[in-house]
């Protein structure tokens, strides 16, 4: 009986503390939701007052209630300008009077070098003497048979004179003299033929002295006593004159410039090796397409300058349009839209700066600088920076 009391006397306790707990956890709730109720209501009270206050702001401080809206931007003002495109291609720097000394005849052993490699030489300046003792032996021999046949003429020709005379005096025959007469034209024809065999001798003999045809500088002189001189070998040329007082630099062109480019354009010729630039005009272009390249050549002279070399490089910027008083811009404020191309613009309207949307038509690109053909003109203000998130009518703040 004892135990039985106890247990019911704890769980008498324990159901007593359960339903105090239970209170105490229900007060609590409606506490907190009473709180969160009365927080709401002054958030509620402090929205209107922020909401109030701002639209007071607004009305006292325009710019205040603008600024967020304001894109910064830089602008240049459009003004016409002379625009031309050029065609830009590698060419490389050729001699006018490069001459690659070769013999006459064929070619034969050295005999002597006049020469050095780096020496300037003069037009007709002995350059190499070649063996020519056979040409020697020839010519005299051809001389010699030149004197014989004049010995051998004059005699001739004094038996025809007297045959005459005697014919005149009615003693001999007529067939007599007209064989003197046969024997005295055959020999000046032999003579005749003698005399050039001794004037070709003479110049097979002279062929054997090796002359500059250019003046200039003995770029290569790849040849020694001994050696047989024929004026190109598998190692390149022996002798080699160069004259860098005419130079001039060569392109080839596509084929599609043919109708744009023609003698007298307007060439810029850049050297980046020695930096250097020089304005100068097409002298010549090629009257045929290349089959292979299918293009055509292209030729400039350049001044005089020791600073040039043949076979440097050179960068041709070919001039083959023109406009005078265009619009330009530059190629980076381009932007497309499914409605095609256009830029965007500065605006003053009712005394405020806007963005507006032009669009344009273009032309030819020159490097960075795109030709406008339609879509702005002159006084337009171009937005160059900061371009790329406008919208049509965003207020603007120059930089």
């Amino acid at each position: 009986m004892k135990q039985y009391l106890v247990t019911g006397m704890a769980a008498v306790i324990l159901l007593s503390s359960c339903g105090s707990s239970k209170k105490e956890n229900n007060a609590a709730l409606t506490d907190k939701k009473a709180a969160l109720e009365k927080l709401k209501t002054e958030k509620g009270e402090l929205d209107e007052k922020i909401s109030s206050l701002e639209t007071e702001i607004a009305k006292l401080d325009t710019s205040a209630a603008n600024a967020p809206k304001t894109k910064l931007v830089a602008v240049q003002t459009l003004a016409v300008t002379d625009f031309a495109h050029y065609i830009e291609l590698q060419g490389k720097i050729d001699g006018e009077n490069i001459s690659y000394i070769a013999p006459r005849g064929g070619g034969g052993l050295v005999k002597s070098v006049l020469v050095k490699q780096g020496q300037h030489v003069s037009k007709g300046q002995l350059l190499l003497k070649l063996d020519d003792g056979i040409q020697k032996q020839q010519v005299i021999a051809t001389r010699q048979q030149l004197e014989g046949v004049k010995t051998q003429l004059a005699l001739a020709r004094s038996l025809y004179q007297r045959q005459s005379n005697l014919w005149a005096q009615g003693i001999g025959t007529e067939v007599q003299v007209i064989t003197y007469k046969t024997n005295v034209t055959a020999l000046e024809n032999q003579l005749s033929l003698i005399g050039e065999q001794v004037k070709v001798a003479q110049e097979q003999m002279n062929s054997a002295n090796v002359y500059s045809d250019v003046n200039g500088v003995a770029d290569i002189v790849n040849i020694r006593v001994g050696e047989i001189f024929q004026g190109q070998t598998a190692a390149g040329p022996q002798i080699k004159i160069v004259n860098n007082s005419s130079l001039k630099v060569v392109g080839n062109i596509p084929e599609n410039y043919l109708g744009s480019v023609t003698r007298g354009s307007a060439v810029i010729i850049e050297l980046p090796d020695v930096d250097k630039t020089f304005n100068v005009s097409v002298s010549f272009t090629g009257a045929s397409i290349d089959a292979i390249n299918r293009g055509f050549v292209v030729e400039a002279r350049l001044p005089n300058d020791p600073a040039l070399k043949p076979n440097q490089i050179a960068l041709m910027k070919i001039k083959d349009y023109a406009a005078a008083n265009a619009i330009a811009i530059p190629l980076n404020t381009l932007q497309n839209d499914e409605k095609g191309k256009f830029v965007m613009v500065a605006s003053t309207e009712n005394g405020k700066l806007v963005a507006r949307k032009r669009p344009v038509n273009i032309g030819l690109l020159n490097g960075d600088v795109l030709e406008i053909k339609t879509g702005l003109k002159a006084g337009d203000v171009l937005i160059t920076e900061g371009y790329a998130s406008l919208y049509e009518g965003q207020l603007l703040a120059v930089k």
